[in-house]
């Protein structure tokens, strides 16, 4: 039995005696082994009302099934991450058999993943709580999987800026944030500046504007910072990457100085340092030093095209827990030289 709750349910009620009960017949059927007839007898109570109860104990979280198989390649992949880049806290998300690699595809990568991340978000919140989020495709994706379950007063701060003409007239950094905060009964605040600016003087003097300087108190405040990383390889490209954020002359730039990939549209090169980017002083996403020390990131990522994004931002020290499809953890280890040494400074 485990005491974590999934997002799908509400906190049970200890005082209740229907809980109260549940945990004793839980206790009875998976940790003593008791048949639903034994329990009956034993509780005065009849068989349907045992089974009933047992339903409720799954339910509600008072109790969780986990299958540990021995040759399963989500917890080998799970192994081999935490040995290559130790303190990391790896949940490798199992694909539909199919293909040899699996080749599941890329909706269904995205819609596994996005389910996994909406349950351990959903197992880690709490009310009052304060969740940065970086936009785009993957964190939409777990928008779309959460399911409502009331914590007072929670927030979810934008990490990144969005403020154009094509956002504002789709809707999809908006309509993402929203989702997270119906979820839960909170409130979600966005960043109202661009995601990047023309002038990195432009964004020092935004920083002192109060409306954005409460936000960026709230980011300094969240508990939990959640993100996917960009990658220009990506089966589905990054959101950031082609809605038109970026320029001829940007792209060329950053190909020109060896980024790889971006966590809240801050770039990095192929050993997680950012410095020397000249775009990431227009950024409006935060330092990534500010990332690298922060005590709960949480990378998702559904793409194995994204590989050596993410294995640069782990040789950065950027991740504390990673969701990620067995697919692409897969191609993330395949690479021999990669290794928590990768990266000596990661400004």
């Amino acid at each position: 039995m485990s005491d974590a709750s999934p997002l799908s349910s509400p906190l049970p009620d200890a005082a209740d005696p229907n809980v109260v009960q549940a945990v004793q017949v839980a206790r009875l059927y998976y940790q003593q082994g008791l048949t639903t007839d034994a329990i009956a007898r034993e509780l005065g109570v009849s068989r349907p009302r045992v089974s009933r109860l047992l339903t409720l104990a799954r339910r509600t979280g008072l109790v969780e099934i986990r299958i540990h198989d021995p040759q399963a390649h989500p917890q080998h992949l799970e192994a081999g991450l935490r040995a290559r880049w130790p303190g990391l806290q790896p949940h490798v998300v199992s694909l539909p058999a199919g293909s040899p690699g699996h080749g599941s595809p890329q909706a269904t990568r995205m819609e596994r993943v996005a389910q996994a991340a909406a349950h351990w978000l959903g197992g880690h919140m709490r009310p009052r709580m304060t969740v940065g989020l970086a936009w785009g495709n993957t964190l939409d994706a777990v928008s779309r999987a959460l399911t409502p379950r009331a914590l007072p007063e929670t927030q979810f701060v934008q990490l990144n800026g969005s403020a154009s003409a094509l956002d504002f007239s789709s809707g999809f950094v908006a309509d993402t944030f929203s989702r997270f905060a119906h979820a839960c009964g909170g409130r979600s605040y966005l960043f109202p500046v661009p995601t990047f600016f023309d002038d990195p003087g432009t964004r020092r003097a935004m920083w002192r504007e109060r409306s954005v300087g409460h936000v960026l108190e709230l980011q300094r405040a969240a508990e939990v910072l959640m993100f996917s990383v960009g990658s220009f390889s990506a089966s589905t490209p990054s959101h950031v990457h082609v809605a038109g954020y970026l320029d001829a002359e940007d792209l060329a730039g950053l190909e020109r100085q060896g980024a790889v990939g971006d966590i809240a549209t801050v770039f990095y090169r192929a050993d997680g340092r950012a410095s020397g980017i000249d775009l990431n002083a227009r950024s409006s996403g935060p330092e990534l030093s500010w990332v690298r020390d922060h005590p709960q990131t949480v990378c998702v990522v559904a793409d194995p095209g994204k590989a050596l994004a993410l294995r640069s931002a782990l040789c950065g020290g950027l991740i504390r827990t990673l969701i990620v499809d067995e697919t692409t953890a897969r191609a993330v280890l395949e690479d021999p030289e990669a290794g928590p040494e990768g990266a000596a400074d990661h400004t």
